[in-house]
């Protein structure tokens, strides 16, 4: 059985082709990978350990309908689960983000999810080094690093799979995997 839930939001389906990447380097340890739209809240219950992901989209928000975007995502799950509790859990987060079209709110919806597992009581694992990215400004960077991995497929797609490669393997680590 999995210990590991892996959930998403997306608005193109590039979140997804990354969650499924990551579940494929983790192998067996990791479940298939579930779009929130598409579940309950429970779900998370039956992992100890998550990894969650999701776009950015235009200037700095989660996926969902206040974003425009047409089906429902992080926004209206995050809205329909305030009271979600994460403790004991263990999380380890990934975002996808345009560091040249938004350079002043780079991958922000990152660290807009960051802010709601934390306050859930989720310990967070995972963080990424700034290294290889321009930008101005991120809401997803705490203490000099990303609170978890960051892909940029518009302007760096050919170093997301190393980038997945690296951070599943740390990721693996610090959850004791």
């Amino acid at each position: 059985m999995a210990q590991v839930g892996i959930f998403f939001g997306t608005d193109t389906g590039s979140t997804r082709k990354i969650a499924k990447m990551i579940q494929q380097k983790m192998g067996d340890v990791a479940a298939k990978p579930l779009n929130v739209n598409r579940i309950e809240a429970s779900a998370f219950d039956e992992y100890s350990m998550l990894i969650l992901g999701t776009p950015t989209l235009g200037s700095g928000m989660l996926p969902g309908i206040e974003a425009d975007c047409e089906m429902e995502s992080w926004a209206e799950f995050l809205d329909a689960n305030p009271e979600l509790s994460l403790e004991g859990k263990t999380v380890a987060l990934f975002g996808l983000g345009d560091q040249v079209s938004y350079p002043d709110e780079f991958v922000d919806g990152l660290g807009e999810l960051y802010d709601f597992v934390v306050e859930a009581g989720a310990t967070v694992i995972g963080s990424w080094p700034l290294d290889g990215y321009e930008f101005n400004e991120s809401g997803a960077v705490d203490e000099d690093k990303f609170v978890g991995l960051v892909i940029d497929k518009d302007n760096q797609s050919s170093l997301s799979e190393q980038r997945v490669s690296h951070w599943v393997e740390q990721i693996s680590s610090e959850f004791g995997l």
